[in-house]
């Protein structure tokens, strides 16, 4: 089942078109696993890589007594009003930097913690106008997505290339653009955009240069690695992970989860599937 959050960027409100969850009944993840008699636990994910990759798990599962449901998303904000309800049993797509930003949202009383990183999507910067970052001109428009958690990583991305200087006192992860110093081309960063619709902004060659995240390129049939004139180092922090509600990361079945996303069978097919695109984690 496919879950959609989309929205026009002159548009004043965000329309949502969604489904609800399959079932009822919650799973029971703290049941012993048996191959027999597997315990039905259903994810939700971005379509791609997450999606993908729970697919090529789904039978190694099934050999452990998981019986793996996936509930694909177009969107960051579905997955976690499902988690949060019961719709689903863990998401996987955010990595812990946003989940921390989601936390400490106003209003929002979530009680989630990360069952494991799994992968991390090296994120990218894009231009069709020119083919490295040092082209960029003075006063260039860097269209980038509107989650605060996503910030600092950006502007590391652009103080590591050479473009900025951050406070040196700034955390490279909560950094703001009120913790640039030097600003040398007076780059203008617009983050007032849904993740969603940053592709269709490259694509229609709006701004000097656009930071997409991963999944949504490799979606759309663009390589981070072969068309971004930037990107992330492959040594990244921003692992993906699997978030469930507090308690449930110590269920046999999150737990078994976890270690089939980070067994060898599923790095290789990372690493052969998204050629560096996405990179496979082996620990927290």
């Amino acid at each position: 089942m496919k879950k959609w959050l989309t929205g026009a960027v002159s548009a004043a409100s965000i329309l949502v078109l969604a489904a609800c969850g399959s079932s009822d009944e919650e799973a029971s993840l703290d049941g012993q696993l048996d191959p027999e008699n597997p315990i039905e636990v259903t994810v939700g994910a971005s379509n791609v890589p997450h999606g993908e990759i729970l697919e090529e798990a789904q039978p190694l599962l099934l050999e452990e007594g998981i019986d793996l449901k996936i509930e694909t998303y177009q969107d960051y904000i579905l997955p976690n009003t499902d988690l949060d309800s019961g719709e689903i049993d863990a998401n996987y797509f955010q990595h812990i930097p946003y989940l921390d930003s989601v936390l400490a949202e106003e209003g929002n009383d979530y009680d989630f913690v990360s069952a494991g990183a799994i992968h991390v999507e090296p994120i990218a910067v894009y231009s069709q106008k020119y083919d490295s970052l040092d082209e960029l001109p003075d006063g260039a428009t860097i269209l980038m997505r509107n989650a605060v958690g996503e910030h600092g990583r950006i502007l590391s991305l652009f103080e590591k290339e050479g473009l900025i200087k951050l406070d040196p006192e700034a955390d490279k992860v909560t950094a703001t653009f009120d913790d640039i110093v030097e600003n040398p081309k007076n780059l203008q960063f617009e983050a007032d955009y849904e993740a969603s619709l940053l592709v269709q902004l490259y694509e229609n060659n709006e701004g000097d240069a656009v930071v997409i995240n991963s999944n949504y390129a490799i979606d759309a049939g663009i390589s981070p690695v072969n068309d971004s004139i930037a990107l992330e180092s492959q040594d990244s922090p921003y692992g993906n992970i699997i978030t469930v509600n507090k308690g449930d990361e110590d269920s046999e079945a999150i737990k078994k989860l976890v270690e089939v996303l980070r067994s060898e069978k599923i790095q290789s097919f990372i690493e052969e599937r998204y050629e560096g695109s996405v990179i496979p984690v082996s620990g927290e």
